[in-house]
């Protein structure tokens, strides 16, 4: 089984919206984990419907040893993002990783996105996820 691990800081909205619609789309076919920079986070992805989640920086270096895909705000490979929730650590751990990495386009105070047409956030979430069960159909035709 695919591993999918959801990373999200601060309140954990968008990886809760992510995991919900992931649980809804292809949940049966992959592991879903919640990995939060913090245990609220954690916490409402996990209620989303995550299948399990763990916290902070050791977490995602540990999960994403196994994780197939990794999907969050594009923050989780930016040092320092989510007002600081995201250490370089896990920036690195993240863009580091082997697993493919669905990045959504979130503007946070000391960066911006540009030449990416402005749309809600909601339906980058909807692409991310089915960027996603892309992957999971690529995966399953070659095995």
């Amino acid at each position: 089984m695919m591993i999918i691990a959801v990373i999200d800081g601060m309140g954990g909205g968008l990886g809760a919206q992510v995991v919900a619609q992931l649980t809804d789309h292809i949940g049966e076919k992959v592991g879903i984990i919640a990995l939060g920079t913090n245990a609220l986070a954690t916490n409402n992805m996990v209620r989303a419907g995550a299948a399990r989640g763990a916290t902070g920086e050791n977490a995602v270096r540990v999960s994403l040893r196994k994780a197939d895909v990794v999907v969050g705000p594009i923050g989780i490979v930016i040092p320092n993002a989510m007002m600081g929730e995201i250490t370089p650590q896990i920036a690195e751990i993240v863009a580091s990783s082997d697993a493919a990495k669905i990045l959504i386009p979130v503007n946070q105070n000391h960066f911006s996105i540009v030449g990416l047409e402005a749309k809600p956030l909601v339906n980058h979430i909807r692409e991310a996820v089915q960027r996603v069960g892309e992957i999971v159909k690529e995966k399953e035709g070659k095995v």
